[in-house]
């Protein structure tokens, strides 16, 4: 009877080891494949998150100053922006009774009443909160909620880091020269045009590369029912 030959002990442990190295080679393009997706989840939500703020602050803040009441011009009509209820005292800043570079409050008449805030949105404030990295709305007076950035860690998707260099808002006047910080509120009543700048970095950072992404998004809108009003 023919005698049959096994497979010796170090035929066996080289076989061992090529399997480990194919598994260890399967195990990290699987791994990075799982990495570079998460990460790219991560950075869609962040876009989606950032696009769809941008997209409704421009909306709202072009409103600034709509009124379909040419007759309701006078001294009291357009509210402060300190949520007192008091009419303001300055009027020739119509519906944007608050401008900076970090925060601007907007008022419009849409229900077409002889008041402002007495119907939804007609009030609304966008606030950088710096020290939790986030936006803030508010509507006719309440609460401010979190709009871009929200701290709770569940939901976050982004975190704002406009700086001092790269501010939200920048105002320009009808010849395109810049109205700076110094220059409000007197000046107010000259804002033709709003740059609205968003610079923000995922929560999470990247799985590769172990840093945060970031992305920037700006827009330019012109308030015209602000300048034809003047």
């Amino acid at each position: 009877m023919k005698k049959q030959d096994g497979f010796t002990l170090l035929e066996m442990l080289i076989s061992m080891a090529v399997a480990m190295i194919v598994l260890a080679a399967i195990y990290a393009a699987v791994n990075l494949g799982q990495k570079t997706t998460a990460s790219t989840e991560r950075k869609v939500y962040a876009q989606q998150d950032a696009r769809a703020a941008l997209e409704i602050m421009s909306i709202e803040i072009q409103m600034a100053s709509y009124n379909p009441r040419p007759d309701l011009v006078t001294g009291t009509f357009w509210k402060t922006s300190n949520c007192t209820d008091a009419y303001s005292t300055e009027q020739k800043y119509k519906g944007i009774q608050s401008a900076t570079p970090f925060s601007i409050t907007v008022e419009m008449n849409l229900n077409g009443s002889n008041n402002i805030g007495d119907s939804a949105n007609e009030i609304i404030t966008y606030a950088y909160d710096a020290s939790n990295q986030r936006i803030t709305r508010s509507v006719n007076c309440q609460t401010p909620e979190s709009f871009l950035g929200d701290f709770s860690y569940m939901t976050r998707a982004v975190r704002v880091i406009n700086t001092n260099d790269v501010p939200i808002f920048r105002y320009f006047n009808a010849q395109g020269q810049e109205i700076t910080g110094a220059d409000l509120p007197a000046a107010t009543p000259d804002i033709a045009r709003i740059d609205i700048t968003l610079w923000v970095e995922t929560e999470n950072v990247d799985m590769n590369t172990g840093q945060r992404k970031k992305l920037f998004y700006s827009t330019s809108i012109i308030p015209r029912n602000h300048v034809i009003t003047k």
